[in-house]
């Protein structure tokens, strides 16, 4: 091979790596990405569960948290607008990802809500 051959050669091995190589940052970021979703909608799952067991024998007393601390530093925010016989529940969660220990809109993953009756 001449010095020439290579640098041809060394030339097209670049210009593929480095789309192979980004597709593979991304691809990655893409999946911690999905991680951190699935996580918060299992743990809102968890939470709005608790809430509703809760909700069976202390039907009155309020349900609000503010950025309240879950596993892996994942935060959770639930509201409660305390209706006398059917509230409405949302529980919020998403990764702390600034670690300043509260819950910002734009660090907010999955929010589900719900309606819990009162049971007579």
């Amino acid at each position: 091979m001449t010095l020439a051959e290579v640098t041809v050669a060394s030339a097209i091995l670049a210009i593929a790596l480095v789309p192979m190589l980004r597709a593979l940052t991304i691809a990655q970021m893409t999946g911690a990405a999905i991680e951190h979703k699935t996580q918060s909608l299992i743990l809102a799952q968890n939470k709005l569960e608790e809430v509703r067991a809760r909700s069976i024998h202390h039907y009155t007393n309020p349900f609000d948290e503010s950025s309240e601390p879950l596993t892996g530093g994942y935060l959770c925010h639930v509201e409660d607008d305390e209706d006398a016989d059917l509230r409405r529940v949302s529980v919020a969660v998403g990764w702390d990802t600034d670690s300043d220990g509260h819950l910002s809109d734009s660090e907010t993953q999955v929010r589900l809500t719900t309606y819990i009756a009162r049971m007579r």
